[in-house]
């Protein structure tokens, strides 16, 4: 019963608040299936299938709540798991900033879920992997790659009269090549709702290439140099940066959009005015479920417009409290980009850095949102609009704000872990120091 249609669903949550005898009741049902399979050195590791679904009771008393969880469905195991979640509430102290459930909110549907990816084999999966594995051992590569898909549904109703529905399907594909001599890597990712999208073949080259092409790196010195970001770099900052957008953090003063005095940056321009960025259920590319947890309808949000702060986000609460329209926080977000290709960022580059990806980042200052972290897997010096050669990795202490204001060029977005993101080219980007890893 991995995936159940709106109408099941429906049934078993109106069954559900039919056992129940609190002030309120919030009920969820999710569900799901999905797979993986996994390589390295050149050969299948592991592979997999799972099936879930699981039900969720939030019972309250005043302010007073609790929830219980079950994977049972039948009649006795719904009014268990509806007491237990009764009597939980009634030991419970008091939330004081508790928000009583929804009423009935108005949804519309958002193509988050695809049959390919819902019917998707174990043979699938094994040609996914072997078109990584036998490309990487004919160029004397070794392979290691993941390839996780899923397909389900999420549902809630309340005692107020909501109910909420949907169904989306994802899937996420990585893999790193290494050269045999030890000196070389390179690495891709790829996410679709589409498991039709994928071309493994495809992103597996590109990932042999890297590898090819960044054995034996020399190393440079750090400084601050012109960055070439490839959207899978850019897009650790980026999302660092959105996610931290939220109002009741920067009217605390705990945030880089709070101003003395407890006022904030909402309206004020805080980066180069061609940052455009904002989150949209319904994107062709990228969409996603067009309710939040709690059941407020997600619709298109500006965040930053010509690099003005337009929106930050509020839960419930907080909004009430600042009289303010609750506006729920991103599953994802789209940032507009250029028509330059990566090819014609190199072209105009005279000296630089062309940066595959981000990883290990850690935050330094919250309040500037300086942070700490490495390149990886295919890291390049550029001279004269030309790669010269591979260079060693560096660490970087850097702020997404402070990168977006040193934004040079962007290049066409792409999709990259749910978000749309273009190359950007950043001029005076702070590498520290050296690392010795590939």
């Amino acid at each position: 019963m991995a995936i159940l249609s709106k109408e099941e669903a429906r049934q078993i949550l109106e069954k559900v608040l039919s056992f129940a005898s609190a002030d309120e009741t919030i009920v969820t049902l999710n569900g799901g299936n999905g797979g993986n399979i996994r390589y390295a050195r050149n050969t299948v590791s592991t592979a997999g299938k799972q099936e879930n679904t699981s039900l969720a009771v939030q019972s309250s008393y005043g302010k007073r709540s609790g929830t219980s969880t079950i994977n049972e469905f039948d009649d006795a195991s719904l009014q268990k798991v509806v007491k237990r979640a009764e009597e939980v509430a009634r030991l419970a102290p008091e939330n004081p900033e508790f928000m009583p459930a929804l009423k009935p909110q108005q949804y519309q549907e958002s193509k988050t879920f695809y049959q390919s990816t819902a019917d998707i084999r174990p043979e699938d999966r094994a040609k996914v992997a072997e078109s990584s594995i036998v490309p990487a051992s004919a160029s004397d590569i070794v392979a290691a790659g993941f390839l996780e898909d899923n397909a389900g549904f999420s549902s809630m109703m309340n005692s107020n009269g909501l109910f909420a529905y949907s169904q989306d399907s994802g899937l996420d594909f990585t893999v790193t090549m290494r050269s045999t001599d030890g000196t070389g890597s390179g690495w891709v990712t790829r996410d679709f709702n589409d498991f039709s999208k994928l071309n493994a073949a495809e992103a597996s080259q590109i990932a042999i290439e890297k590898a090819l092409q960044s054995r034996n790196p020399k190393a440079i010195e750090p400084g601050k140099y012109t960055v070439i970001l490839e959207p899978a770099a850019a897009v650790d900052l980026l999302q660092n940066m959105l996610y931290n957008m939220d109002a009741r953090d920067a009217d605390e003063g705990r945030s880089f959009l709070s101003k003395q005095g407890g006022a904030t940056k909402k309206g004020e321009k805080i980066v180069d005015e061609r940052v455009q960025i904002y989150s949209d259920p319904f994107h062709r590319d990228v969409p996603f479920r067009t309710w939040s947890g709690d059941g407020l309808p997600q619709k298109k949000t500006s965040w930053i417009e010509n690099g003005v702060v337009k929106n930050m986000f509020y839960d419930r609460y907080w909004a009430q409290k600042k009289g303010a329209e609750p506006v729920p926080s991103p599953s994802n977000f789209v940032m507009d980009g250029g028509n330059a290709s990566l090819e014609d960022m190199i072209k105009d580059t005279r000296r630089g850095i062309l940066v595959t990806r981000l990883w290990y980042i850690r935050t330094v200052d919250p309040q500037t949102l300086l942070y700490t972290g490495l390149t990886r897997d295919g890291t390049f010096y550029i001279e004269n609009g030309k790669i010269k050669h591979p260079v060693k990795n560096f660490r970087f202490n850097e702020s997404p704000i402070i990168m977006l204001n040193n934004l040079e060029a962007m290049g066409r977005p792409q999709r990259v872990d749910g978000n749309m993101v273009p190359p950007l080219k950043i001029r005076d980007f702070t590498f520290t120091s050296l690392s010795d890893a590939i």
